[in-house]
């Protein structure tokens, strides 16, 4: 994998999204030397036109990452691939329409930009049928040797099982006398020379995924591997790289202390988070008010009481604030007491419904991230009788309150809407991930991912 900005990217998603650009570029400057063909014009330098070739490919690159083209099907599944890229590249040509309209330029043609969607779908289809069946879904796969045995090393065995996984095991070591999990696995007493074993299997990377590390770490193994030049990591820190949150199961604060994250130089990108939230906030609010008064009317309309709804949330440093959202329940929602959201809700109106599948019951939060009390993205802020409880029955719940909350987050782009201890815990993991991790540009990746669970609800409730 290549590391950018503290996120890990897998190099089989570089590669395709290098060549996608390459194609892109190709596809708008064939459809520009079509089109002066049938209109008899020259079409003129080439450097002439780079800037709007570029336009155009970064334009229809953010579509594709907005809609999740690059996500883990994207070798594997021709049909998924498919559906995705036409969605992306006629939101991207929509886009630049607009966007010429409005600057009144002469960049984008509706002619061309017509060519050029159609290029850029049969290039891009292409690419993807040319890069899974020459290089395979095995493609760019690490290879994993495993010291251990037991519960972990067959977590990791399950982990790289997945079609969409970034790597292959191959080879287990039992490293202690107990009874081995992972039943082929080789007992290292039977290896005379661990460092000729892993260079005879090729191996790029050993994982060490001991039980009990107590008095139990093969040191002198350990250190011929790494002064052989192969990549030693330690369990936590790859399920953390490989799955993009923090295991829970396996997490200590020595960990927590001692790994990558939490950088001190969060001073700058923070000032650039502010500035951004309060920008995006006013336009969003600017642009949106017309909506939102809109639904605020139905949603009156629909069912008696008020439009909008307060709500207290925990903050920032466990620090309470309200929340303003577009009601989606019944005014007795909770007569009985907070409760967690079901499936079919009962309680959720008719318009809720509507309005929480497509998110508009988010919008007014907007004005929370002007005032500063919520971030655009950030870990999701839960009620004060929920985190008193989650914090009881979950570790390290209260970190996910070192960095402000999000309207959106990586927990919510990558895990399906869940209302329950064991939710609570699993999307925990990920907001770890993202508390750890923050930078801009993992920021910016969530803010462009946000549109896919916004086209495709997965879980929206």
């Amino acid at each position: 994998m290549i590391r950018l900005f503290k996120h890990y990217i897998p190099h089989s998603v570089v590669l395709l999204w290098l060549v996608d650009v390459l194609l892109l570029l190709g596809a708008n400057e064939l459809s520009w030397r079509l089109r002066a063909e049938q209109i008899g014009i020259e079409p003129g330098e080439l450097v002439d036109r780079l800037g709007a070739h570029g336009a155009f490919a970064a334009t229809i690159v953010l579509s594709m990452i907005s809609v999740g083209v690059y996500g883990p099907d994207a070798l594997r599944s021709l049909r998924f691939a498919a559906a995705r890229l036409l969605v992306a590249i006629s939101l991207g040509v929509i886009a630049l329409s607009f966007v010429d309209f409005l600057i009144a330029g002469q960049h984008f043609w509706r002619s061309t930009l017509a060519y050029a969607m159609a290029f850029a779908i049969v290039l891009l289809i292409l690419n993807r049928i040319f890069l899974s069946g020459f290089l395979g879904t095995s493609a760019f796969r690490r290879r994993v040797l495993v010291l251990g045995a037991g519960q972990r090393a067959q977590r990791l065995r399950a982990l790289g099982d997945r079609p969409e996984s970034g790597f292959v095991i191959v080879g287990y070591i039992a490293m202690s006398e107990a009874h081995p999990v992972v039943e082929e696995a080789i007992a290292r007493s039977a290896i005379h020379n661990v460092t000729r074993y892993v260079e005879n299997l090729g191996v790029s990377e050993v994982v060490l995924a001991l039980e009990e590390r107590r008095n139990a770490l093969p040191l002198k193994d350990l250190l011929r591997i790494k002064t052989a030049g192969v990549h030693v990591n330690e369990f936590s820190s790859f399920l953390e790289r490989e799955t993009g949150r923090v295991d829970l199961d396996t997490l200590n604060p020595s960990w927590l202390i001692f790994s990558d994250g939490f950088s001190s130089g969060r001073m700058l990108s923070s000032a650039a988070k502010r500035m951004f939230d309060i920008a995006a906030s006013i336009l969003l609010l600017v642009l949106t008010a017309p909506v939102i008064l809109l639904f605020a009317l139905i949603v009156k309309v629909d069912s008696k009481g008020p439009a909008f709804y307060r709500q207290p949330r925990v903050g920032l440093y466990g620090q309470s604030f309200d929340v303003i959202k577009l009601r989606s329940m019944r005014t007795d929602a909770e007569a009985a007491g907070a409760q967690w959201a079901s499936k079919d809700d009962p309680r959720i109106t008719r318009v809720g419904k509507f309005i929480r599948m497509v998110r508009i019951d988010e919008l007014p939060q907007a004005w929370t991230v002007l005032k500063g009390e919520m971030s655009f993205v950030g870990p999701r802020p839960e009620r004060p009788q929920f985190v008193a409880e989650l914090e009881d029955q979950l570790p390290f719940y209260a970190e996910r309150h070192m960095v402000k909350p999000g309207i959106t987050g990586w927990a919510q782009i990558n895990y399906p809407y869940g209302a329950s201890i064991e939710d609570s815990r699993n999307k925990l993991e990920y907001d770890l991930y993202y508390a750890k991790n923050y930078t801009p540009f993992l920021d910016l990746l969530i803010i462009l991912q946000t549109l896919r669970v916004v086209l495709w609800p997965e879980g929206a409730r």
